[in-house]
């Protein structure tokens, strides 16, 4: 863990795993739990006061991405090995392993990405609609747009390989030792 922080709320403390990094500036808030190896990215908002937040081993929650639940509603769960890109939004809703969503995408109350669905970069998940496992959606709201090949879902899988090399780069030094070196 790096400098964040963490907030009590109706005695619910988040738990993260020792091996996850958090970067500076995140806030991560009540009824929060993060698994080994996840990171969550500088400025993000894990806000599980009204309800539970779940993030798997492995997943990488992106710089200013936000995640919530809705008052009385369903919890946020994001399996493993997930990647959220940048200032994406999830409330009440559900990852699950491998799942990919993208830029500024935003995923609501009762929406689920299947196994190693995607959802491009501004699309937007409106309630209850199902990406289904392989499947890339794309628009607001979104649609359907083909199933990904082989390649493309080894390609999602490699995001959050590299995330969680990124992140113990951090853990073991700071932004010095990150840098990609040219062969």
């Amino acid at each position: 863990m790096s400098a964040s922080d963490t907030f009590e709320h109706l005695r619910m403390q988040p738990r993260i795993d020792s091996s996850a990094f958090i970067a500076a500036g995140t806030a991560i808030i009540a009824d929060v739990e993060i698994g080994a190896r996840s990171s969550i990215w500088f400025n993000c908002v894990l806000r599980g006061d009204v309800q539970r937040i779940s993030v798997g081993a492995g997943t990488n929650i992106q710089d200013g991405s936000v995640v919530h639940c809705s008052t009385g509603g369903r919890p946020t769960l994001i399996g493993d090995a997930v990647s959220v890109g940048h200032g994406a939004i999830l409330h009440s809703c559900t990852i699950e392993d491998t799942g990919f969503v993208g830029f500024g995408a935003r995923v609501l109350d009762g929406a689920i990405i299947r196994r190693g669905g995607m959802l491009a970069a501004g699309a937007v998940l409106t309630p209850g609609k199902v990406v289904g496992t392989g499947e890339l959606w794309a628009g607001n709201p979104a649609k359907l747009l083909r199933t990904m090949e082989s390649k493309e879902l080894s390609a999602l899988s490699a995001v959050a390989e590299r995330y969680m090399a990124l992140a113990l780069a951090y853990q073991n030094g700071g932004a010095e030792n990150i840098r990609y070196k040219e062969k």
